[in-house]
């Protein structure tokens, strides 16, 4: 019986590792915008996202965060059986919502990208799908993209575990994303729009406003904050699209003693969530004060503005300007005067001038920040002399860092160099 155990997992562990060599071959690890490849992949699967719910999310920062917690919160909700508002107080209420929430990228596994109420699609079943999905693509000779494999997994799974509703988190953009292969949704939700990835969305904030702006379905409702850099835009293709639009104020109902997820910018994140709650009510989601409450206490978002007491050691995946801001500000406001060792890393393609003088800019108030720069395991991240002939501060490269329990560190910059640098230095 134990070598039939043994031989089981050794071929699940086999078949992962095959299906992670698959997305990360040369050949599918790349960005290819366009919706036509996901759309023959889909249909010779029997267009599985015909049989799915969706809230759809997209946005340059923020979009993971208010993914993870409407997530919570709904896996604490029941579904109504009656839509009609005349039978909300009175029908019998299914048992707890299946959510799926499909998010990007991973930090540790590829699971992470794909889970019901919070449990990730298990290992064979990923690789399974992966390799069954990739096979019936070469067969038809459709060029599949890491993200269209992906998508398509996420939307099979889902289907066939007859999720209520998929929480859907955007790639890229939005427009062309292949997540945008959907033709409605319970609502839009556009969160904070700055600068990134501008080879691909555009060099203006319209420009990636627009590309955003694409997942608005006709007649299906729009979240948005009402300071969004984007908001006319949207409003005007909202318009156009005969959606109403649903504005938020950053910070309303905030709950700043047990927030569910640290950070100043998470005050627009909670709104926007709440707003979405709200439209998800009138479309049959029995969700009430206490599933609020109890779903925002069971919020999980590994390495976004996470800190590790035990270590002193915080972690954020702040890859862009606004989110090395946005990170910067956070630490003043809740380690206002704290020595800072910071530990950064990046891809060549990102503003990482723009990010170091978020990030190391001397305060009036605060001491001068020691530097460490990490050269990660990615063909496209920047090297040591990179960043430190950019930086304009004394730095040292990351095999210099010494921990000190008492100074705080921050480790910033590319997902991909956490699960890698963690490991280094013995953090589980």
């Amino acid at each position: 019986m134990n070598r039939v155990i043994e031989s089981r997992v050794h071929l699940c562990t086999d078949n992962y590792r095959q299906s992670i060599d698959i997305l990360t071959s040369q050949g599918k690890f790349y960005i290819n915008l366009g919706l036509e490849r996901i759309e023959q992949i889909l249909e010779l699967l029997g267009k599985p996202q015909k049989e799915l719910q969706f809230i759809h999310v997209a946005g340059t920062n923020g979009k993971g965060s208010v993914c993870a917690m409407l997530s919570a919160v709904l896996a604490k909700s029941k579904k109504q059986k009656a839509k009609s508002e005349e039978f909300l107080l009175t029908s019998h209420l299914s048992p707890l919502t299946r959510v799926g929430l499909f998010t990007s990228p991973h930090v540790f596994e590829y699971t992470e990208r794909i889970k019901i109420n919070d449990i990730e699609i298990e290992k064979e079943v990923f690789a399974e799908k992966i390799i069954e999905i990739t096979e019936l693509a070469q067969k038809n000779e459709i060029h599949l993209t890491e993200f269209e494999i992906l998508t398509a997994v996420a939307f099979e799974y889902f289907a066939q575990n007859n999720v209520d509703i998929v929480v859907l988190e955007t790639g890229l953009g939005g427009r062309l994303d292949s997540t945008n292969i959907i033709e409605k949704n319970i609502c839009s939700i556009i969160t904070h729009i700055d600068f990134d990835h501008i080879e691909r969305l555009g060099d203006t904030i319209e420009k990636i406003a627009y590309e955003k702006a694409g997942i608005i379905k006709p007649n299906c409702p729009v979240v948005i904050s009402s300071e969004n850099a984007g908001v006319n835009l949207i409003k005007e293709i909202a318009q156009q699209k005969n959606s109403e639009v649903f504005y938020v104020e950053e910070g309303a109902d905030f709950p700043e003693e047990n927030p569910p997820l640290k950070g100043t910018y998470q005050r627009e994140n909670f709104a926007l969530v709440l707003k979405a709650i709200e439209i998800l009510y009138k479309n049959g989601f029995h969700i009430s004060k206490k599933d609020i409450e109890d779903g925002l206490k069971h919020v999980k978002h590994p390495c976004r503005f996470e800190y590790l007491q035990e270590h002193n050691i915080l972690i954020d995946g702040a890859h862009n300007p606004n989110g090395t801001k946005a990170l910067r500000k956070s630490l003043d406001y809740y380690f206002p005067n704290q020595k800072i060792k910071f530990i950064f890393g990046c891809l060549r393609n990102k503003n990482y001038p723009e990010m170091m003088i978020n990030l190391f800019a001397q305060k009036e108030t605060t001491f001068t920040p020691e530097v460490y720069f990490y050269h990660f395991d990615n063909s496209n991240a920047c090297t040591y002399e990179e960043l430190a002939n950019t930086c304009g501060l004394s730095t040292k490269p990351f095999e210099e860092f010494e921990k000190e329990d008492n100074i705080l560190t921050v480790i910033c910059g590319s997902f991909y160099m956490i699960k890698e640098l963690l490991f280094k230095m013995g953090i589980k």
